[in-house]
């Protein structure tokens, strides 16, 4: 991403990012700018969080904003950190979503949104050819850059070699997978999930290094979901997996489930 270790996102812009940024305190806010009368639940977080609010004119705001429709709010704040990619692979529970090429700032937004409400533990995005966390990527997390830890790696495919190096399964999503997201055996084991770029999908390398190629199936005449919304329906089918076989195993006293042959590579 940028020199420093950091993801930048220093400008975060709507009411809820802002209300999530405050109630997150993982980074220190400087100021919240509000340009409508009509937020004084804002103003009152920020007072808590001992952070200043400046009132200005709506039409000052929109000259400072970076996304289409700040609605009216605007904070600044340190940039995000990010995260180490190994404490990631380390944690237990761990259910990584990484991105292959996205490059639609508010497709990379939506996704990190619908992995945080699915559960993830962590996003894993690439230093180059990827989407920056700007404000209109930040705006369509909706909040979600504040609680969801966030590495950076050098190149997708050798961090997923990574991966399978320490026990963790990656699954892409291709069109053309052998496998049904809703059927992923692996789902309530440490994985890593990877979606591919807009337009192309995955790239040849990473297709490679994926353990398994997972499909979402459709019906009707388009033959696949935008990145967005790929990311959410299968971040939510592995959540439910996970849920269903955790209960499942409390309820015979099993703790392993029948794992899937690992692809040939």
């Amino acid at each position: 991403m940028r020199p420093g270790g950091d993801l930048g996102a220093e400008t975060v812009e709507g009411i809820r990012p802002v209300r999530e940024l405050l109630r997150a305190g993982r980074r220190r806010v400087h100021e919240v700018w509000l340009a409508r009368d009509d937020l004084d639940d804002l103003a009152e977080l920020a007072a808590r969080a001992g952070v200043p609010v400046r009132r200005v004119s709506p039409a000052r705001l929109a000259r400072a904003a970076g996304s289409a429709a700040p609605q009216a709010v605007l904070a600044r704040a340190e940039p995000l950190p990010a995260v180490p990619y190994d404490r990631l692979l380390e944690d237990p529970a761990c259910f990584l979503v990484a991105f292959d090429g996205v490059c639609d700032p508010q497709n990379l937004g939506a996704a990190l949104r619908a992995a945080c409400t699915a559960g993830a533990t962590g996003a894993v995005l690439a230093r180059s050819r990827s989407a920056r966390l700007g404000p209109a990527a930040v705006k369509a997390a909706a909040g979600a850059v504040e609680h969801l830890p966030v590495a950076v790696v050098s190149g997708i495919p050798a961090a997923l070699d990574r991966a399978r190096r320490r026990g963790v399964w990656t699954v892409g999503l291709d069109e053309d997978g052998t496998t049904d997201v809703f059927d992923l055996v692996c789902a309530d084991d440490r994985l890593v999930m990877v979606a591919g770029a807009e337009g192309r999908g995955l790239g040849r390398l990473t297709r490679q290094r994926c353990d398994l190629l997972a499909r979402i199936p459709v019906a009707g005449p388009l033959p696949s979901l935008n990145v967005a919304a790929a990311v959410a329906v299968a971040a939510h089918a592995v959540a439910r997996r996970r849920r269903h076989d955790s209960a499942d195993a409390r309820r015979s006293g099993r703790d392993e489930h029948r794992r899937p042959a690992r692809r040939r590579r």
